[in-house]
């Protein structure tokens, strides 16, 4: 019997020079002050539990004090570019209220909650390692469906 170990993990694939000129040319591309990797040196995580205390599988993590006017500013930063097109007004009322990590998943995403102090409004969006096949199942999406699709890539990172 043959004693071969599967992976029912997707393997990430490289963004090529092609994709990284068309992810420019249609306003995609992004040069971020924080990326995947820098958000992968955090102290610690804990478990999150959602309202009725089930795990929700997601850990939220956090980073040294010296690091999180930094990483408040650019996450921020991120956001305002999603959402707002690069309006930086908005980001005077914005602030990270916690930074979630996901280990179970094949692309290991940060989930970022986004607060806004005027309303208590927030929102999320997500940092995940770069990976071309996603990236093309993104645009194809975002060519077919009715619902706009916001994402960037900068450098390794969308």
């Amino acid at each position: 019997m043959h004693d071969d170990h599967i992976s029912l993990k997707k393997p990430n694939y490289p963004i090529s020079p092609l994709l990284r000129k068309y992810l420019k040319g249609y306003g995609r591309k992004f040069q971020a002050e924080i990326d995947y990797k820098d958000l992968l040196h955090f102290n610690g995580a804990f478990p999150y539990y959602d309202r009725a205390g089930k795990d929700t599988l997601w850990e939220s993590v956090y980073y040294p004090p010296s690091e999180m006017a930094h990483i408040n500013n650019a996450l921020t930063h991120i956001y305002a570019q999603l959402k707002t097109g690069g309006d930086l007004s908005v980001i005077e009322h914005l602030y990270v209220e916690r930074v979630d990590y996901c280990t179970f998943g094949n692309s290991k995403p940060f989930r970022i909650k986004i607060v806004n102090n005027l309303n208590d409004n927030f929102d999320y969006f997500y940092i995940k390692q770069a990976d071309a096949s996603r990236i093309y199942g993104l645009e194809l999406e975002h060519i077919l469906s009715p619902n706009r699709i916001s994402y960037f890539v900068s450098n390794d990172t969308w």
